[in-house]
């Protein structure tokens, strides 16, 4: 697979405008930002855009920073839809396991509740719902209860490592490995990663890099055990394996999980001479969505813009796009999630490797050689 071939799903925006706005110029020809190579990932030297971008929006919009900031907001809806799925949890205690109502409940009401979950946890590792943030760990573990399995004391690390070190071989945990890229690479292997990315995403970090064991994750494993264990005491094993199957669901074939895929992998490159004139920055490799299903994800589909400003809360991305929508109107973006699922498994264009690496760059949060104990509970 031709990792420099791919197709992409685009806003509606004239191709001609596209031409102008992703330009090559005789200098840059010279010293490609990419070196795109068959059946490999699109490697490149440079930095990554966000923080140029970021740069270039703060000057020409200094007002931007005013929305960073916790939003208020998300420890309510975080309370709701736990609520939910504890009384989903109650009620199919008695419901068969391999029984038509309990599958459409899982599917259709707890995948998208448990992906709600997933990303009130990604909003808060960046400390957004609260001020103090030993607040915003106490609330991502109540986040965490109703996913079944603990994991939001080492999302945290290994997510702003991720922001830290985009694209960076052997620290951005959300790259394919090798070995994915190898063995997968195919129709039926992208359709299996597709069916359980979720197992990918919480099993591939620890392959890459292991972070350190900390009070918080102690307190993240035992408050979960705890509700395990008193929802199967005072239920039964049933409401218990409709959490965890929620969670396979919300990371499985469902179009909120399409969000996975849509954020990073590249669908239709530019040529590898392209630069954005407003920032001086090589291809995107970051994609926003920007349809109805980020009512129910936190607007992580304006991943663009979470990346440039991830101070920034939810509530306050779709005001970010408004200010500097010179700065996005014209970079490629999906118009559906279930798109990107059905283009990434069918096009043999599109495939493991259709994503940006660095050799070199950013950092692990605390630093590459040792971890700051201050850095990892602040």
């Amino acid at each position: 697979m031709p990792a420099s071939t791919s197709t992409v799903t685009t806003s509606d925006i004239p191709k001609s405008e596209k031409t102008a706005r992703l330009r090559s110029s005789p200098e840059t020809e010279t010293a490609p930002p990419l070196e795109v190579k068959e059946h490999d990932f699109f490697w490149t030297y440079t930095e990554e855009p966000h923080r140029t971008r970021r740069m270039a929006i703060i000057k020409a919009h200094p007002e931007v920073t005013k929305l960073c900031g916790p939003e208020p907001l998300t420890k309510y809806i975080v309370l709701l839809v736990v609520s939910i799925q504890v009384l989903a949890a109650f009620s199919l205690q008695n419901t068969p396991f391999w029984s038509l109502r309990f599958w459409g409940t899982a599917y259709v009401i707890g995948a998208t509740a448990n992906q709600n979950l997933f990303l009130a946890i990604h909003e808060i590792s960046h400390n957004l719902a609260f001020r103090k943030a030993e607040w915003n760990r106490a609330l991502a573990v109540f986040a965490n209860l109703p996913i079944g399995i603990p994991y939001s004391a080492s999302f945290r690390p290994y997510h702003l490592t991720h922001h830290k070190s985009l694209g960076v071989d052997g620290l951005d945990t959300d790259l394919p490995t090798a070995f994915e890229a190898v063995f997968l690479d195919s129709l039926l292997g992208k359709a299996f990663f597709c069916t359980f990315q979720i197992l990918f995403y919480a099993i591939r970090p620890v392959f890459v890099y292991k972070v350190p064991f900390t009070s918080i994750h102690f307190v993240n494993i035992f408050a979960q055990a705890l509700f395990d264990y008193l929802l199967v005491r005072y239920t039964s094993l049933h409401s218990l394996y409709y959490l965890i199957l929620s969670s396979f669901l919300a990371g499985s074939l469902h179009p909120c999980a399409g969000h996975f895929i849509a954020e990073h992998y590249i669908f239709t490159p530019v040529p590898s001479s392209a630069k954005d004139p407003l920032t001086n920055t090589a291809i995107p490799e970051t994609f926003s969505y920007y349809g109805v299903l980020n009512y129910l994800t936190y607007n992580v589909g304006l991943h663009n813009e979470h990346h440039d400003f991830p101070a920034v809360p939810w509530s306050r991305l779709w005001e970010v796009n408004r200010m500097a929508n010179e700065f996005y109107r014209e970079l490629p973006s999906h118009r559906s999630w279930v798109g990107v699922i059905w283009s990434f498994v069918m096009d043999e264009k599109v495939g493991m490797t259709c994503r940006v690496k660095r050799k070199e760059g950013g950092r692990m949060v605390g630093g590459a050689s040792k971890w700051s104990q201050e850095e990892v509970e602040a």
